[in-house]
């Protein structure tokens, strides 16, 4: 595991855009691990702007989403498929037919879990996942548990996962409370996986996560058992492994 430290979100977002457009550039057929939230919104405005100038295609890529809401449609602005749509499929040459987010609006969980799982296993293998952290410690939608999910699975989102999202719907009544997830096994099998972290709600998440104890209560945690992972975050989010004399 490497930690880079970076002053701030903007520097953390240019340098995850580095390590992902020389993925790209190396291999231009890779397949893509992507995530949405607020954190890798300033990472994808980057690669977006290396496109504008010439400097990266998108056009071989596959790409795999890591969730997405149980019954919002992928034309709903709070969906993820609606996410990736705006803030990058939409301003690159890539082939949307070969990105893929789970169907939200499969009501059949079995059917769609298993679906999905097939549709990464066809890809070939996820040459780089691109990762945020919640603050508690979540990747993708696998929440605080008794034990790690391998495969894609649906979630009943806690309720500070709810009320962290709350901010992006009209009311929290709007917010779902079910997701289609990749399950920490999928994410363990990318071959790199980049996550990036930012501000001070993420300092505790990612001490556990980093330097704590590997556990299903901090999803993350897994992470220390993966041979290539890289980890940037701002001061602010690796304020409390300052503390903690580990960095």
């Amino acid at each position: 595991m490497v930690i880079y430290a970076v002053k701030d979100y903007e520097e953390m977002s240019k340098k995850a855009a580095s390590i992902i457009g020389a993925q790209i550039l190396m291999k231009p057929d890779a397949v893509l691990g992507l995530a949405t939230g607020s954190t890798p919104v300033g990472t994808y405005q980057q690669l977006v702007k290396w496109y504008e100038q010439g400097d990266l295609d998108f056009s071989k890529l596959t790409t795999v989403n890591l969730d997405e809401y149980k019954g919002l449609p992928g034309d709903n602005d709070q969906s993820y498929r609606y996410f990736m749509n705006t803030n990058l499929f939409d301003h690159v040459n890539i082939n949307k037919e070969n990105t893929f987010v789970p169907n939200g609006l499969e009501e059949d969980a079995a059917y769609e879990c298993g679906r999905y799982d097939k549709v990464i296993e066809a890809t070939g293998g996820v040459d780089l996942q691109l990762l945020g952290i919640g603050g508690n410690g979540h990747i993708g939608f696998n929440e605080p548990s008794d034990s790690f999910e391998k495969g894609t699975h649906c979630v009943a989102l806690t309720e500070s996962t709810i009320q962290a999202n709350a901010r992006f719907f009209d009311s929290i009544d709007d917010v779902p409370k079910y997701a289609y997830s990749m399950g920490v096994g999928n994410i363990m099998s990318a071959k790199k996986i980049l996550l990036v972290a930012s501000g001070q709600g993420k300092a505790q998440a990612v001490y556990d996560s980093c330097f704590g104890p590997i556990t299903p209560q901090v999803p993350a945690s897994a992470l220390q058992l993966h041979t290539d992972v890289v980890i940037i975050a701002d001061e602010a989010a690796l304020s409390l492994c300052r503390e903690k004399g580990v960095l």
